[in-house]
């Protein structure tokens, strides 16, 4: 084998698909890149058995063939060369990888044990933009529960609702929900999407622009776009009914911009106590709304917020950190939070976005 190709063009895809390759795996192969030169094609696969990412690029093809690659090792060393192009050649067990300035040689695996990887096909495909997958991906998967101990709630649930597809993750402490719109959705049941894949689908769905195939059958996904394919396997379980657990009643409401809320976590942030414990406090007869933290180590904090509230006066203790990771999925410059009583869930969506519902189980304390 001996090709060349853009340096740049590699440096660019090669870290999401070194990310792909298995660590801490018996079968040295699985550490690798397959990388195949082909007719004007220049290919690379990797798979960690869990899910599997195939990358065509164009380049100069001056003898075919294959070789199995350390993908860590590839990636670092692609990773601080400084030219334009680079040349790549099998001479025996290993690669040499050379530029006008540069001559490395890196040893390969033996490739005929590299695993092949899913070509998922038939009725259940759709086309949507990469920026809408990628949002819903974004705005739920932080909610996710990252134990593999109930795997059906270690994923992020994708289905169809009408013209709306829907993506929710929940880790039984809270609820993320985002909706997005789309036409010409085919109607199938719900999809479970490993957390750890969603990841990794998230930084090749970062490089995509325009829009994406989505295939799916009973055990696999697959997401497709200019030159890259990716497939993922899916959990075989049960998305927990999660609608009954979204009320539709509310006693409190505040409206407050966003970034208010955000300064405040901070510096509340300063003080919290080993439960990451903060607290809520709304009296709307007084126009007051206080976020509060303590620590016996550290001292204590209360920060007031202009906000429009609404309803009957109300407390709640709230972990810090499920609250404030929400805000990286509103868009809106102001929330709304909704308070169902003391020692009950709220729920937060951005003012003038409907599309996302968010909710927080109480601390109880």
């Amino acid at each position: 084998m001996k090709i060349e190709c853009v340096l740049e063009k590699l440096q660019k895809i090669l870290p999401v698909v070194e990310r792909i390759t298995g660590k801490n795996l018996t079968l040295n192969v699985l550490s690798s890149i397959l990388v195949i030169a082909s007719g004007k094609t220049l290919k690379m696969r990797a798979t960690n058995l869990d899910i599997g990412i195939e990358v065509e690029l164009p380049a100069k093809i001056e003898k075919e063939g294959v070789v199995a690659v350390r993908g860590a090792t590839l990636n670092e060393l692609l990773s601080n060369l400084n030219e334009k192009t680079v040349v790549l050649e099998s001479i025996g067990d290993n690669l040499s990888v050379k530029t006008s300035t540069n001559a490395s040689t890196v040893k390969c695996y033996p490739y005929g044990d590299f695993p092949t990887i899913p070509l998922i096909s038939g009725n259940f495909c759709f086309e949507i933009d990469s920026k809408k997958f990628l949002s819903g991906m974004k705005s739920v998967c932080f909610s996710s529960s990252v134990s593999d101990i109930k795997p059906e709630i270690s994923s992020v649930y994708i289905y169809p609702d009408n013209e709306d597809l829907v993506f929710v993750a929940t880790d039984s402490f809270r609820l993320a929900e985002k909706k997005i719109k789309i036409k010409n959705l085919p109607d199938f049941h719900g999809l479970l999407v490993p957390y750890k894949n969603v990841v990794e689908m998230i930084r090749v769905l970062d490089l995509a622009d325009g829009g994406v195939r989505v295939c799916f059958n009973k055990n696999q996904i697959s997401i497709s776009y200019d030159g890259v394919y990716l497939t993922s396997r899916l959990i075989d379980g049960v998305f927990p009914d999660y609608k009954q657990i979204i009320p539709k009643e509310h006693t409190t409401e505040a409206v407050l911009l966003k970034q208010d809320l955000i300064n405040a976590l901070k510096i509340n942030n300063i003080f919290l106590d080993k439960f990451n414990q903060i607290y809520l406090s709304l009296n709307p007869k007084e126009k007051a709304f206080s976020v509060s933290a303590k620590s016996g180590e550290v001292g204590e904090t209360s920060a007031n917020i202009s906000a429009a509230l609404k309803g009957e006066e109300v407390g709640v203790n709230l972990n810090y950190r499920f609250l404030f990771d929400v805000f990286q999925s509103v868009s809106s410059d102001s929330v709304s939070i909704l308070f169902l009583g003391p020692s009950k869930p709220i729920i937060i969506n951005g003012v003038g976005d409907t599309s996302f519902t968010y909710l927080v189980m109480p601390l109880n304390r």
